[in-house]
């Protein structure tokens, strides 16, 4: 891909809306959120204390 954007024909192509299209692929892999491990062989316990 870099190398179809290095391009100068590609490059007077694409437009701006197409530019930002791109954008999402660069970032697919970063997670903002961290990583969660689920567990779904085992059930959380209610805590009742939190119950008036």
């Amino acid at each position: 891909m870099q190398q179809v954007l290095v391009d100068p024909g590609w490059a007077e192509r694409l437009t701006d809306a197409d530019r930002r299209a791109l954008s999402p692929l660069f970032w697919t892999h970063v997670d903002p959120y961290g990583r969660f491990e689920l567990d779904m062989n085992s059930r959380l316990e209610p805590d009742l204390t939190v119950l008036p």
